[in-house]
């Protein structure tokens, strides 16, 4: 490949999203903002908050009733047992604790802090207590994101839905790949010629977590407002990809 150039655009000026919001058509409303068309090959990024938000996966925290095992735990980590409460319906284990932090599986298979369960740039009403869920599956949103988008743009692209999460051996967070559709998730590289013509035996690539990271970085982590990025020039061809693909198999995880 000669000269390779992946182009990122943030979509701007989306109207804060709300429950039951086409997101699809406010996202076509920004490419038009944007003055970009969608082409073949084209890739979306979308947060998983404003996700989150069309699908309305609010919880109040005063409707939740926390159970004996997260008062327990809350006081251990030191957080609200309704909000304890919540992970744990979340997840399938608590994988570590501490004051502050509650690492656990959560149900779509993926390890992070607090079952992604966030409410930070959430909507409060009076005395708070909102919080905002991940979507409840992924995979799906990005596919009906992307067939909507086929529909209105006359061409599906790939799309993706990221958030940030946490590594367990380095610090700071990174854009992750929670759902994907149209774009190969994880690309095998085993067999593939190095510079010297030897074959690749172990080399997997995570696409989509590359991608939702790069995004990551113009949409920002506080107030941007900038929760679309279109991205035009990714180096592989387009294919069904689901982000299963990047969740390493229990009996190949060398640290669980």
């Amino acid at each position: 490949m000669t000269n390779p150039t992946l182009v990122l655009t943030a979509l701007p000026a989306l109207p804060l999203v709300q429950p039951g919001d086409d997101l699809a058509a406010l996202i076509a409303a920004g490419l038009q903002r944007a003055s970009l068309q969608l082409l073949a090959g084209d890739v979306l990024v979308v947060a998983q908050k404003v996700v989150s938000k069309a699908e309305d996966r609010y919880v109040q925290l005063e409707s939740v009733t926390p159970s004996a095992r997260a008062v327990e735990l809350a006081q251990s980590v030191e957080k609200d047992a309704r909000l304890v409460e919540l992970i744990l319906s979340e997840s399938r284990a608590v994988l570590r604790q501490r004051p502050g932090a509650l690492v656990v599986e959560h149900r779509l298979g993926f390890v992070c802090a607090n079952a992604g369960i966030d409410h930070s740039n959430v909507a409060q009403h009076a005395g708070g207590g909102q919080v905002l869920l991940l979507p409840a599956d992924p995979d799906a949103s990005c596919a009906a994101l992307r067939a909507r988008l086929g529909i209105l743009c006359g061409v599906e692209p790939g799309v993706i839905i990221n958030d940030s999460h946490g590594r367990a051996w380095r610090s700071g967070t990174v854009g992750v790949a929670l759902g994907v559709a149209g774009v190969p998730a994880l690309m095998d590289l085993r067999g593939w010629p190095d510079l010297y013509g030897e074959r690749l035996q172990i080399t997997q690539v995570g696409l989509a977590d590359e991608l939702a990271a790069a995004a990551s970085i113009i949409m920002g982590q506080a107030g941007e407002g900038l929760p679309v990025v279109h991205l035009r020039g990714v180096p592989y061809g387009v294919r069904s990809g689901t982000a299963r693909e990047l969740i390493r198999p229990i009996d190949q995880d060398l640290f669980r």
